[in-house]
C-alpha cells in the first residue's frame, strides 16, 4: 500500500478467474484458447483479404476492416491476463497496468460501438440511395469517420482513468474478472465515487447509447426503404446484405449492455452469471464476427476460396 496522510493506494489488484471453478481453470482455459486463436487468425485473415482483392476495396469492407482491427485490438487486451491467470495463476495486476488496460478496454469498446453505427449507415446509404451511394461515401470520407471513430473515444474517457486515481482505496484489492474494467474498481473505493458513477454514466448513454439508438433508427429507415421494393426477391436480397451486420449488433451490445446493469443495479446477481457475461462481452465478439462475416459475406468468402486455391497451387 501507499500512503500519504489520509490518502491510501493499493499497489495492485487481484483478479478473479471463475468464482468456484478456480480447480478447472486449466481445463476451461482450452476454450478460451480457440476462442482467441479464432478471434486472431479470423480478423487478421478478414484484414489480409480484404487487402489483397481490389474489389472489396468498398466502404462496407473499409468499415469491416476497422471492425476487425478493433476486435484484435481487444482480443489483444483481455488474453495476457486471463491465460495468465488460467495457466499460471497470476492474479496479481499493478495498479497503474490495470488502469491502462482498463483504459483500452472502455476505448476499444466504444470504438466498436461507433463502426457498428458506421456500418449501418453504410448499409442505408446502400440501400435506400444506392446510386448516391459511391458519391457519398468516398475514401476520404470513410477516413475522416474513422478518425472522428477514435478521437472520440479517446477523449472521451480521457478522464476516466484520473477519476480512479483520484480516489481513496481500502481493504479489498480483489476484482471480479481477469481483466480490469471501470464500474469494477470504481465499487473497490471508501472514498465518494458519485463523480464517478455519474461520469461514467452520461459517456456510456452519450456514446454507445446513442449509438445504438442511431443503429435502430438506421433499420427503422433500411425497413421502411424495402418495403416499398416492388418484388419480394429485391426485398431478401436487400436485407441479406444486412444480416451479417445484424448478427454483430446483437452478439456486441446484448452482453454489453448486460453488463452495464449488472456492475450498476445487480448487487444480488450471482458472481458466476457476472463472470459469464463478462467474457461473453469482450471474447464472443471478437471470434464471432470473423466467422458471421465469412459465412453470410458472398464476396468475402469467395475471396477467401480464391486465396486458399492459389496457395494449394
Amino acid at each position: 500500500w501507499e500512503f500519504n496522510g489520509s490518502f491510501y493506494q493499493p499497489s495492485a489488484f487481484l483478479m478473479m478467474g471463475i468464482p468456484g471453478l478456480e480447480a478447472l481453470h486449466p481445463w476451461i482455459s482450452i476454450p478460451f484458447c480457440a476462442l482467441y486463436l479464432t478471434a486472431l487468425l479470423g480478423n487478421c485473415v478478414i484484414l489480409f483479404i480484404i487487402r489483397k482483392t481490389q474489389s472489396l476495396h468498398e466502404p462496407m469492407y473499409y468499415f469491416l476492416s476497422m471492425l476487425a482491427v478493433t476486435d484484435l485490438g481487444l482480443a489483444l487486451c483481455t488474453l495476457p491476463t486471463t491465460l495468465g491467470l488460467f495457466w499460471f495463476n497470476v492474479r496479481r495486476i499493478g495498479f497503474d497496468a490495470c488502469l491502462t488496460q482498463m483504459y483500452f478496454i472502455h476505448i476499444l469498446s466504444f470504438i466498436e460501438s461507433s463502426v457498428l453505427l458506421a456500418m449501418a449507415f453504410d448499409r442505408f446509404i446502400a440501400i435506400s440511395h444506392p446510386l448516391r451511394h459511391p458519391s457519398i461515401l468516398t475514401k476520404t470520407t470513410v477516413l475522416k469517420i474513422g478518425l472522428a471513430i477514435v478521437l472520440r473515444g479517446v477523449v472521451s474517457l480521457l478522464p476516466i482513468p484520473f477519476l480512479l486515481k483520484r480516489l481513496t482505496y481500502c481493504g479489498k484489492t480483489e476484482l471480479s474478472h481477469s481483466f480490469c474494467f471501470h464500474p469494477d474498481i470504481m465499487n473497490l473505493a471508501c472514498a465518494d465515487i458519485k463523480v464517478n458513477v455519474f461520469y461514467g454514466m452520461i459517456i456510456l448513454l452519450s456514446t454507445v447509447g446513442m449509438d445504438f439508438i442511431f443503429i435502430v433508427l438506421s433499420y427503422i429507415l433500411i425497413i421502411r426503404t424495402v418495403i416499398s421494393l416492388t418484388t419480394k426477391e429485391e426485398c431478401l436480397k436487400a436485407l441479406n446484405t444486412c444480416v451479417s451486420h445484424i448478427c454483430a449488433v446483437l452478439v456486441f451490445f446484448i452482453p454489453m449492455i448486460g453488463l452495464s446493469m449488472i456492475h450498476r443495479f445487480g448487487k444480488n446477481v450471482p458472481p458466476l452469471v457476472n463472470t459469464l457475461v463478462a467474457y461473453t462481452y469482450l471474447i464472443i465478439p471478437p471470434a464471432l464476427n470473423p466467422v458471421i462475416y465469412s459465412i453470410k459475406s458472398t464476396h468475402i468468402r469467395e475471396a477467401l476460396l480464391r486465396a486458399l486455391r492459389r496457395k494449394r497451387g
